[in-house]
């Protein structure tokens, strides 16, 4: 008998329907302005309902009310680095969630600081804290007096790949990347056997993504510079030929094309023949509110 309810036990539980895995792109675009775009923005979605937010620049949070996302819903946000359009909407993001139900804390990671921009903590103390910040009315949400707390963290500056969250199914890693001289971190975001990970902005010197997305489902990379590009972009940023290359080290599900500028935009064709030198996967061009779901 105790056999049998054993047995039935391991059934059970091994017969469960894993948990879908999305991602939804909110912005797709950098920091100009004339493309329709809003700025970097994504929001991962495991069984439907939103967990993860990934940057949330200008323009993000019309995308966030057009796609029906809940603050309630979220458990962490993080920042892959600093810059506006990675960051500007946070302000409104806080304000909004005052007219929500939300009462647990909410979780933000980010890279430390260093001689030219400032670690997370110190960043979201200058936009909320209670007398020096510039919202400083907000600043009830990080000490403790309203509804829910803001809770910054910063993520250590580290090549090796190193595990930043995990809460039930859902694991977060982390590991540093090349973004010029600003302090910038790539994000793997794993439910059970899937996951998701995001470049952010980054040239591949640090050769740090590639093992970060080893055999992910879906590759979220930025094409902020097309082909050719030299100088001050690519020290910032990775070629259509540099993001092939790590997308086929690291054996990519599919590439997902997104943090589009107007120095990108029509010129896929050409983009898409530089990263197919390299990766043979499927590759797709995002656009705000698009969905892509993991099989």
């Amino acid at each position: 008998m105790l056999k049998h309810f054993i047995l039935l036990l391991v059934f059970t539980f091994t017969t469960l329907p894993a948990s879908t895995l999305s991602l939804l792109i909110l912005g797709s675009g950098g920091p100009e302005m004339g493309d329709q775009r809003a700025s970097s923005a994504y929001i991962v979605k495991v069984d439907g309902r939103s967990r993860v937010l990934i940057d949330f620049g200008g323009g993000a949070s019309l995308r966030f009310e057009e796609a029906g996302v809940h603050i309630e819903e979220l458990d962490v946000i993080l920042l892959t680095h600093l810059h506006i359009d990675h960051t500007a909407d946070l302000p409104a993001l806080m304000k909004a969630s005052f007219f929500t139900p939300r009462s647990r804390d909410l979780e933000l990671f980010g890279p430390e600081g260093n001689r030219v921009m400032p670690g997370t903590r110190t960043f979201i103390k200058r936009l909320f804290e209670n007398r020096d910040g510039a919202w400083q009315y907000m600043g009830d949400y990080l000490d403790g007096r309203a509804a829910f707390r803001l809770r910054a963290k910063d993520v250590r500056k580290s090549r090796k790949v190193h595990t930043i969250y995990r809460k039930g199914d859902l694991s977060i890693q982390a590991v540093s990347v090349h973004h010029g001289p600003i302090p910038a971190m790539a994000y793997r975001v794993n439910v059970g056997k899937k996951s998701i990970t995001f470049s952010g902005d980054m040239n591949g010197k640090y050769h740090t993504l590639e093992r970060l997305a080893k055999n992910t489902d879906l590759l979220l990379a930025h094409n902020a510079v097309p082909k050719g590009a030299g100088g001050p972009a690519a020290d910032l940023h990775m070629t259509p030929y540099t993001i092939g290359q790590i997308a086929s080290k690291a054996n990519a599900g599919t590439l997902i094309l997104s943090h589009r500028m107007l120095r990108t935009l029509g010129r896929e064709s050409e983009t898409k023949k530089e990263i197919r030198k390299s990766y043979k996967g499927k590759t797709a061009f995002a656009d705000d509110k698009s969905l892509y779901n993991v099989r």
